[in-house]
């Protein structure tokens, strides 16, 4: 068997935030700042404290030479070879050469001085102390400081970043809404809306945004108008049409006049509802209806109609009670069912579980584009029949009626649509009353 690779641990999603980097960033900064000038800072001072304490030794150890060869006693500080003098500086005396040394003698830091005397080490101590003490509390000074400072420069940094971030998550979100279908959004950044002000990095995103944003809804605008009009302004001849196709002599000619005729107006129904569907001004009309009969008259209808195939069958898992407006859920239903029929493979299957109405057929499946991006109108992708209105139709109206509409693959092969609706809730009187 092949042995398994061990999954790295992943990071939380926190830590790929902007303002996790740059607090992190400027915690680093500050800490190597910091860092560095406090070094700087205890090199700078320890040194000078050090020279203090040397030249005050050498001080006293060229005065406690001149009374050693004067042959008057040493001071308390000076004496010959004195307990507690450190090994290099005796190493030191002994090959005729003068030092000075820091150490410790009798737990308290002491800065000796040491020459040749006539065989003997001959050396001074001056309490260095003070000048250890002033280091050690400027070193706690130095952190003490350093911390202030981090802790200040990230809370500034935080806030500086965070209001960038807002901004950025706004105009993210204005994406989202637009990408959702509101064209209407805008991210509307003060900085745009003032030319005198300078712009930064995140303005000009925000402005090209708002920018791409009413491009594209003056295009879909003028498409919407566009379909509109050509809608209305085939309605009138396909009228006039329609009726001189009913005067025509019965025969073959005339079917299939009066077939493309059918056609061109069932074509043309469907432009002007996108077009109302477009404009978003539908209204609704809700009630209760009991969902499983209500699938079957659709299932009946939309079975029997053109290019519908041998038949429909029902299946009623779990009935439900659906409060919807049925003229536009028999649409959406029709359209599914019809799509299926016409360009699917037999059995069309409708089941009914609860409040989810799922469609399945046993046909090629959805093209990859419907199920990556949806339907698209006028884009077809099963033999050229058919223009993609029926699938953009149900999709509008299911979005008027508040259904959820997904498309995908069923297991085995087929297509399968799935409207998941809102399940009414009937507060009857409670149970445990007589």
């Amino acid at each position: 068997m092949t042995p398994r690779r061990a999954r790295r641990p992943r990071a939380p999603a926190w830590t790929a935030t902007l303002t996790w980097k740059a607090a992190v960033f400027i915690a680093v900064m500050c800490c190597a700042l910091a860092a560095l000038l406090g070094t700087l800072v205890h090199v700078s001072v320890t040194g000078q404290t050090v020279r203090d304490a040397r030249e005050k030794a050498l001080a006293r150890l060229v005065d406690a030479t001149r009374l050693y060869e004067a042959g008057e006693p040493l001071p308390p500080f000076a004496g010959l070879d004195p307990a507690g003098l450190p090994d290099p500086l005796r190493r030191l005396t002994a090959r005729g050469e003068r030092g000075t040394m820091v150490a410790d003698h009798r737990g308290r830091p002491t800065m000796w001085a040491a020459a040749p005397a006539d065989g003997h080490a001959l050396a001074v101590r001056v309490d260095h102390s003070l000048g250890a003490g002033t280091i050690d509390a400027l070193d706690r000074s130095i952190v003490g400081s350093s911390i202030l400072a981090i802790g200040a420069t990230l809370a500034v940094g935080a806030f500086a970043v965070t209001r960038v971030t807002r901004r950025l998550h706004a105009t993210a979100q204005v994406a989202r809404r637009i990408t959702a279908g509101d064209l209407d959004a805008r991210v509307d950044d003060p900085r745009t809306r003032d030319p005198r002000r300078p712009q930064d990095e995140v303005a000009t995103v925000s402005g090209a945004l708002d920018t791409m944003a009413a491009s594209l809804q003056r295009k879909l605008q003028s498409e919407q108008r566009f379909t509109a009009d050509v809608a209305h302004e085939l309605r009138t001849p396909l009228t006039g049409l329609s009726a001189a196709a009913e005067l025509l002599p019965e025969g073959r000619p005339a079917e299939l006049v009066r077939d493309r005729v059918r056609a061109m107006r069932g074509l043309t129904e469907d432009l002007l509802e996108i077009s109302r569907l477009d404009a978003r001004n539908e209204t609704v009309d809700l009630a209760v209806h009991e969902l499983g009969p209500l699938v079957e008259r659709v299932a009946r209808a939309a079975g029997t109609g053109p290019g519908a195939g041998p038949g429909t069958e029902v299946r009623v898992v779990r009935d439900a009670e659906v409060e919807t407006d049925r003229r536009r859920l028999e649409r959406v239903l029709g359209n599914l069912i019809a799509n299926a029929h016409r360009h699917g493979g037999p059995p069309v299957v409708v089941t009914v579980d609860g409040a989810t109405v799922t469609v399945r057929d046993h046909g090629p499946g959805y093209p990859a584009y419907l199920l990556a991006s949806g339907p698209q109108r006028f884009r077809t992708e099963s033999g050229g029949k058919g223009h993609g209105l029926g699938l953009t139709i149900a999709v509008g109206q299911a979005e008027v009626i508040g259904a959820e509409l997904e498309f995908g693959g069923a297991e085995g092969g087929g297509a399968e649509a799935r409207v998941r609706l809102p399940e009414y809730v009937r507060f009857d009187d409670d149970p445990r009353e007589p």
